[in-house]
C-alpha cells in the first residue's frame, strides 16, 4: 500500500529519512479494525519520529502520522484516538505506563490503511469534514485537556497562549474563546498575530512583550524560548500548563519566582478517549472547526513537513485523499 514513512532515525536532518512509497498491507489483530484513511494531520511528533525520538531503531521503517479520520470496512466514518493503551490497564488512560501513540510502536496513519484497537475508532461527527476530523485526535485533544482538565480556569479569567499559529495554539484560542475566557496570545510575526485575532483572541502581543496585566494561566508548548516570559506573566497563585517544548528545555526553572508567588506548573499529555468524545461534542455545540493552514495530497508530504520544520504554519497541516 502507499505510505509516507520514516526509513531510519535521522537526528540532525529529519527530512533526510522521509520516504514516500510502498509498504506492506497491515494485518488486523483480533479486537482491532482496519481504517481506510481519508485524511491525516501532521504533528511535531512526526518530526520527532524522523529524528528517532521516542522510537527504538529496530522499529524502523515506521509509517508516520498520529492522527487520522477515515472509513471502516463496513462503511462507518470514524475519527481515530491516537493513544494505544494496555487493555488490562484500569486507571487514568494517559497515566498507563505501557501506553504509546501511533508511530511509537504501531504503524501510523499516513497510508492507505491503518489498524487500531476497535475502541480507538470513534464515530465521526457529521458536521466535520474528514480533514477537520483528522485534527481532533492530537492537537485539539491536547488543547482540550490543557484547558478544561488541567488548568482549573473559570470563565471570565485571562489565559495567555504562547505561540499563535501552531495546531495546539490555534485550538486553545478557539476553545478558550468559546468557553468564555479572555484570550491573550503572543506571536513572532504580524501575520501570526493576525491569525490569532481572526480565531478569536481578544488581544495579541509580540513574543516576550510586557503585558498590560498578569494572567491567571499560561499555556506553553514552546519551552526555552518563552519560559521566562511565561513565569513573569502569571499572577500570584497562577498556573502554567505545558504540553510541549518545541524550542528545547528551559535553561532556568525560575524557582525563586515559583515558590515566592506560589505559582503552579502542570504537565499535560494528550487526553483520554472520553475526553476526545467530549471535545467533539463541545465543538458541535459551539460550531467550532479546526483552523487548517494547508491541505495537501499525501504525495506532497515533504512540503508539509518542511513547512512545520521551518515554523511556517497557520494552523494544522493536513494530508487528504480526493
Amino acid at each position: 500500500m502507499f505510505a509516507v514513512y520514516a526509513a531510519e532515525p535521522s537526528p540532525e536532518n529529519p527530512l533526510a529519512s522521509l520516504r514516500v512509497g510502498e509498504r506492506p498491507d497491515p494485518e488486523v489483530p483480533a479486537g482491532w479494525v482496519r481504517v481506510a484513511v481519508k485524511a491525516a494531520s501532521l504533528n511535531m511528533h512526526d518530526l520527532w519520529t524522523l529524528r528517532g525520538v521516542g522510537i527504538k531503531p529496530e522499529q524502523f521503517p515506521m509509517i508516520l502520522g498520529c492522527d487520522g479520520a477515515g472509513v471502516l470496512d463496513d462503511g462507518t466514518e470514524v475519527v481515530l484516538h491516537s493513544v494505544i493503551g494496555d487493555p488490562n490497564w484500569a486507571g487514568e488512560e494517559t497515566l498507563d505506563p505501557k501506553r504509546s501513540l501511533l508511530t511509537e510502536k504501531h504503524q501510523g496513519t499516513f497510508a492507505d490503511h491503518v489498524v487500531v484497537p476497535a475502541r480507538n475508532a470513534l464515530p465521526k461527527p457529521a458536521d466535520l469534514s474528514f480533514a477537520e476530523a483528522a485534527c481532533m485526535g492530537t492537537a485539539w485533544l491536547t488543547a482540550y485537556r490543557m484547558l478544561f482538565v488541567k488548568s482549573g480556569l473559570r470563565p471570565g479569567q485571562t489565559m495567555l497562549v504562547q505561540g499563535a499559529s501552531g495546531g495546539v495554539s490555534t485550538a486553545l484560542i478557539q476553545l478558550g474563546r468559546a468557553a468564555g475566557f479572555r484570550v491573550w496570545v503572543t506571536g513572532r510575526t504580524e501575520e501570526k498575530r493576525a491569525l490569532a485575532s481572526s480565531l478569536g483572541a481578544h488581544d495579541v502581543f509580540e513574543s516576550g512583550a510586557r503585558l498590560p496585566e498578569r494572567v491567571d494561566a499560561v499555556f506553553e508548548t514552546v519551552g526555552k524560548a518563552t519560559w521566562s516570559h511565561s513565569m513573569k506573566a502569571l499572577k500570584p497563585g497562577g498556573i502554567v500548563v505545558i504540553s510541549g517544548a518545541t524550542s528545547g528545555d528551559a535553561s532556568a526553572a525560575e524557582l525563586q519566582r515559583l515558590f515566592f508567588l506560589q505559582l503552579r506548573v502542570v504537565g499535560s499529555t494528550m487526553g483520554t478517549r472520553e475526553e476526545l468524545g467530549d471535545l467533539m461534542r463541545f465543538c458541535a455545540i459551539n460550531g467550532l472547526k479546526p483552523q487548517i493552514g494547508a491541505e495537501l495530497k499525501f504525495e506532497d508530504a515533504e512540503q508539509g513537513f518542511r513547512s512545520m520544520l521551518d515554523g511556517d504554519t497557520a494552523g494544522k497541516i493536513v494530508f487528504s485523499r480526493p
